[in-house]
């Protein structure tokens, strides 16, 4: 295996950075401004809400923190629906992990790396480390997800800045920005039909999913029957043919 130099390295990190700039860490830093209006709401300061984005890094869970924060919640409760909304970004983290790792790869790094995956990361990632080598994969991976993470934690503060100006659609429609580029990156991903099938799937029972198991477990159950089942009718289809 060739070992990439420092040079190349530095290289291939500030071509992550390019990557995210052109769109990833946009749309992601644009749809978190909702989370700091709603730390402003809920009281917290401008340093909470930035915190939360470095720290927990997914909105859902930091609406959960804020909202439980306005309802005056048990900080067990707290801790515990925060903890079971991130369930869904353990698939994510098996998935890529496994791209990012060599043989001189350390375990403190891959626990490094493991942190900055969320839905946008995820996605990238996917899309894009699998046709480079695999030397350069981790400098590319920290480049792309140090570079939205720290967008979306300025703009995370800048949305708590913002909080008061901003009409109420808008500011809706900004948080609906994140899934809707996560949906459009996974079919631009998609290669067969089974992975078209997952995707319609997902759309389908996502609503259905969310009401009747929500608790942060909809979305692995949702992989579970989507994804799962589409796994399997592209493997019997492969085997028939």
């Amino acid at each position: 295996m060739t070992e990439i130099r420092a040079s190349d390295s530095r290289g291939v990190f500030l071509e992550g950075v390019r990557v995210a700039l052109t769109g990833p860490a946009l749309y992601v830093a644009i749809s978190l401004m909702g989370v700091g209006a709603l730390a402003r709401a809920a009281g917290f300061p401008v340093g909470a809400a930035a915190l939360s984005t470095l720290l927990l890094w997914a909105g859902p869970a930091q609406v959960l923190f804020f909202g439980a924060g306005v309802a005056k919640t048990a900080p067990p409760a707290i801790a515990l629906a925060v903890s079971l909304s991130s369930v869904r970004l353990l698939p994510m983290c098996l998935s890529v992990l496994p791209m990012l790792r060599e043989k001189r790869t350390r375990l403190p790094t891959l626990f490094a790396a493991a942190h900055f995956i969320a839905v946008t990361v995820w996605a990238e990632s996917l899309r894009r480390l699998p046709e480079r080598a695999r030397e350069e994969r981790l400098p590319f991976f920290f480049g792309l997800a140090v570079t939205c993470m720290g967008l979306t934690t300025f703009s995370t503060a800048l949305g708590f800045w913002l909080a008061g100006s901003l009409p109420g659609p808008l500011a809706a429609g900004m948080m609906m920005l994140s899934p809707i580029y996560f949906l459009a990156t996974t079919s631009r991903a998609a290669r067969s039909g089974a992975d078209w099938l997952a995707i319609v799937v997902g759309v389908v029972l996502a609503p259905v999913m969310v009401t009747f198991v929500g608790g942060g477990f909809d979305l692995p159950a949702l992989a579970l029957i989507g994804g799962g089942g589409a796994w399997l009718l592209g493997f019997y289809a492969r085997r028939i043919a």
